[in-house]
Formats: structure tokens, sequence, C-alpha cells
């Protein structure tokens, strides 16, 4: 027997979205709400590369140690530590799981004498390359390029076997 035509509307309203692309009809398929709760999963929480400072002739070492990585809806909200060159800091962020984007505040007043307080770290890659953006005009910026890294050792170093 045929349905009448009053409930094929609802019918088509309960049936899940096909796969098949990231738009069907006007309807978004994507889930950047679970995408973001498998980034926070997921993400490394050590990361290790170079900032370049623009007018510099040599990158200075960088690691980025997360210690806090918190999915808040669409948004993966990332806490932990920035060293440039051995100056140490206070970070805190987000990553927009819909768009990659990453903005990374840093947070302590003694950041070098490379970063300003008032600026931040600005990328559509994640974590993995970004750019500084001072707070003033006259700063020139620079560019932060990381990679996933192996975890910080504790002090006294790796124990190793004998064989």
């Amino acid at each position: 027997m045929p349905l009448p035509m009053a409930l094929a509307p609802l019918l088509l309203a309960a049936s899940p979205l096909p796969s098949g692309g990231p738009v069907l009809g006007g309807v978004e398929a994507y889930d950047p709400v679970g995408r973001s709760q498998i980034i926070a999963e997921r993400i490394p929480r050590s990361w290790k590369g170079t900032y370049w400072p623009f007018g510099s002739r040599s990158p200075l070492q960088a690691v980025l140690v997360l210690s806090r990585v918190t999915p808040l809806g669409q948004m993966v909200d990332l806490r932990g530590q920035l060293t440039l060159n051995g100056v140490s800091t206070p970070i805190q962020g987000n990553i927009n799981a819909k768009s990659n984007q990453l903005d990374l505040l840093v947070l302590g007043d003694s950041l070098g004498a490379v970063l300003e307080p008032g600026g931040e770290f600005q990328g559509q890659q994640g974590l993995s390359l970004s750019g500084w953006l001072p707070d003033r005009v006259t700063g020139l910026g620079g560019r932060l390029q990381l990679n996933p890294g192996p975890s910080p050792v504790a002090p006294g170093g790796v124990i190793r076997g004998l064989w």
C-alpha cells in the first residue's frame, strides 16, 4: 500500500544523510563537533620545530608542550607551554575543527628578545605552521613551524636496556 503524501516529508526528515559529499540539498553533512573530539584525543602533546623572526638570519629552536586539550563544540581548547630558544611561557589557544584555523596566545610577560606581550600566533594549518602577529605595528613578526615531536624527557635522561 503506498504511503500518504502527507507522511513523505516526515520520512525524509527522519532519514540519515548520505555521506557522499559535504553539502546535500543545502544541509551540511560534515560534523565539526565530532572532528573536534577526534582532534582532542589524537593531537600530539609535544611539538618541536623552529621560530624564524622576520629580519633575522637564523631560526630559533621552538618546543610546544600541550598540557591540556579540551573539545568545546567545534573548537579545541589548548593549554600548555611554549619554549623559544630556552625561554618558556604559558600559552592558551584554540583550533577550529571546521577550518583548521589556529589562534595561540602567549600569556607570559618574559618572552625573550623575539616576542612581545600582546601578540599572538595565527595559522591555517593547525599547529604545523603559523605566523607571529605582534601587538605593535612596528614589530616584524615571524614564522613558527612545528612538527610532532617526542614527549619531553624527565630530568635524569632515558633509561636504556642492557641488551
